[in-house]
């Protein structure tokens, strides 16, 4: 980023007046420095606005004219020189030197701080790379966007505006298949020709200048070992860093446009042989679809499937579509089956939980109200049959609009998960416990939760004597109340488990 000189000279608060050499204030400041020295010559490096006093100014015009040229040749873009210490006005002949040189001379009066200059331009040259950098943070992702909607066509029409070049694309062979704003003419597709030609084996960006004083920058499209052409800017003047960037960002767009066909490509073939040997009935070589699928798993190589079953085939379809759109947008590989009503989709396992559950939250509410969800436990992608089995048990324990069940969770609950199980449950809760129930009603006793207590603790006295807050003697003679009134063994394990699960079903 520079400043131009004339964007100095018209700055009304710093009063500074164009003495001599106007025809360079097209010339672009991106440093200022002060020096008082006879021969500054050496620390110099081009585009400097240099500020001096004249202290030691030559005392000749002839020397005069070489202190001038001499700054010129060093690329300075502009001289200000400051009246009203040294000397009182801007020498004659420094001013007839200027001209005839074409650089910039201007006047800095006594009031006007060199310092004000520095902090002016200095805050010019921040603002302009701030804009530049803007502008490059709101370019990339159009170009990104104009990739996946037009291709290489739409990208080049993006970094052309956004560069304010002419950029060229060319193939391997050296002929233009794309270009904006429109296409060059002969002398100009000679000159970019010759200038690629100049060193063929370059990948960096290069710049040349034509005659006509452009600035020709050129980037190899390549991706690995393969080479798809070049990309070429023709601009009034060498890119900026800001605008390199932009350039290199087009150009990684550019190659993974050109590698997506031949990895499409690839992934076809094998997919069609793979299908080939499974009509056939063969037996196909399922490798390569074990290494697709290992491509859905974490970082420690484990997925998780999550079932839906749904109930109408309308339901099928909002749930597909939900899926494919989220897992889309989290930016995960889409692998999905659907058979009938039902509906699988693999997962990486670390996030699988928590992506099983906000996936869920993308199907519309009255078609969950049509769908169980289920979801397996974490496993290497070679268990996926017994991953489908584990998620379809949870699918089938899982509430219809709920979040999806796990099957990790349903340990000491499966049975209570299925209603015909519990259906049964609650028949043996009848037969069992209705004369307990009753003899509490009458009594006044709660023998019903000391035994649940009791059960639960594995018939641990002092564990259910503290569950109950009763002492265990006491807590002994309710349960031999409870036995005898049921009738039944407790010291009988099989008789306690039954006991246990009528209570369970029972809620009690």
């Amino acid at each position: 980023m520079a400043v131009p000189v004339s964007w100095v000279l018209s700055q009304p608060d710093l009063a500074v007046r164009l003495k001599g050499g106007a025809a360079g204030v097209g010339r672009e400041i991106d440093l200022v420095v002060t020096s008082e020295l006879e021969s500054p010559f050496r620390w110099l490096s081009g585009g400097e606005l240099l500020l001096t006093t004249g202290m030691r100014l030559p005392a000749t015009p002839r020397d005069r004219l070489e202190y001038l040229r001499g700054l010129d040749e060093c690329g300075v873009a502009a001289v200000g020189f400051g009246t009203g210490l040294t000397h009182a006005e801007v020498p004659a002949d420094l001013t007839e030197a200027a001209d005839a040189i074409g650089l910039p001379l201007f006047e800095v009066p006594l009031p006007t701080p060199f310092a004000a200059i520095v902090k002016r331009v200095t805050a010019r040259l921040a603002q302009l790379q701030y804009d530049a950098l803007l502008r490059a943070s709101r370019a990339q992702p159009r170009m990104t966007r104009a990739l996946v909607k037009a291709g290489a066509q739409a990208i080049v029409r993006e970094l052309a505006g956004s560069l304010g070049a002419k950029v060229l694309m060319l193939d391997s062979a050296g002929a233009v298949t794309e270009c904006h704003p429109g296409a060059p003419d002969d002398d100009l597709l000679r000159t970019v020709r010759a200038a690629l030609a100049a060193d063929p084996a370059a990948s960096a960006s290069s710049v040349h200048t034509d005659t006509s004083g452009m600035s020709i920058t050129h980037q190899r499209i390549s991706v690995g070992r393969s080479s798809y052409g070049d990309l070429v800017v023709v601009s009034p003047a060498p890119l900026g860093a800001v605008d390199q960037i932009l350039l290199g960002h087009a150009n990684s767009l550019l190659g993974l446009d050109f590698e997506k066909p031949a990895r499409l490509q690839a992934a076809q073939h094998l997919l069609n042989s793979t299908a080939l040997g499974l009509l056939l009935g063969t037996d196909a070589d399922l490798t390569p679809a074990w290494a697709q699928l290992a491509q859905a798993a974490d970082a420690q190589g484990r997925i998780r499937a999550l079932v839906a079953e749904c109930d109408t085939t309308g339901a099928v379809a909002g749930v597909r579509g939900a899926l494919e759109g989220a897992l889309a947008r989290a930016g995960l590989p889409l692998f999905m089956h659907v058979l009938e009503r039902r509906v699988l989709v693999v997962l990486p396992a670390a996030e699988g939980t928590a992506l099983a559950r906000r996936l869920t939250t993308e199907i519309e509410a009255a078609t969950r109200k049509q769908v169980r969800l289920g979801l397996s436990g974490a496993h290497p992608p070679h268990d996926l049959t017994e991953m489908l089995a584990n998620a379809e048990l949870a699918a089938s324990a899982a509430e219809r609009g709920s979040p999806p069940a796990e099957f990790t969770e349903l340990a000491g609950r499966s049975l209570l998960s299925f209603d015909a199980t519990r259906q049964v449950l609650n028949a043996m809760a009848d037969t069992m416990l209705t004369p307990l129930v009753d003899y509490d009603r009458t009594h006044g006793t709660d023998l019903l939760s000391s035994l649940r207590a009791f059960l639960e603790s594995n018939g641990q006295w002092e564990s259910a004597a503290a569950v109950t807050g009763a002492h265990r003697h006491t807590l002994r003679k309710r349960i031999a109340t409870a036995q005898s009134v049921l009738g039944c063994d407790l010291d009988n394990a099989r008789v306690r488990a039954e006991l246990l699960l009528a209570l369970l079903a029972r809620g009690s």
